[in-house]
């Protein structure tokens, strides 16, 4: 099997630095994103297998990015990957189409087992975030 594609999206650079870092024996990181409408025209055009996105991003945020990607790249799979701990942004991102949800500061822990699972077809949801119990029991 052929290593997954995987495009990044988040308004940091030091952060994409950190996660092609983070990835690089997991998959191929085809490219990286400051900004949601960039997220969307670079998926469109690349077809990656994971899109991994932030929340807060310019231009559109990763939320309204996602829904838009669900119908413009339904293969692709997101997973969100933000500081946003609260239940209601879980649902937003699980109900906007996303796969996996984790927090920034446990990327270093969860981040390849995240891939891992969402590649599989599962849900994810990382440690610490809201409503864990919920979500991943599938809502």
């Amino acid at each position: 099997m052929s290593q997954p594609r995987i495009f990044l999206a988040d308004d940091h650079p030091e952060v994409l630095d950190a996660l092609r870092f983070l990835l690089k024996d997991l998959g191929e990181v085809v490219g990286t994103v400051t900004d949601g409408l960039a997220l969307i025209e670079a998926a469109q055009r690349l077809k990656p297998d994971i899109i991994i996105s932030d929340i807060s991003m310019p231009g559109l945020n990763g939320l309204e990015a996602t829904r838009v990607l669900r119908r413009c790249v339904p293969h692709s799979k997101v997973i969100i990957l933000t500081v946003h701990r609260a239940a209601v942004y879980v649902s937003l991102a699980f109900d906007a189409g996303a796969c996996g949800y984790l927090l920034k500061r446990s990327a270093v822990a969860e981040l390849p087992q995240a891939v891992l699972h969402v590649l599989a077809g599962d849900r994810y949801v990382g440690q610490g975030v809201g409503a864990q119990e919920v979500w991943a029991s599938g809502r």
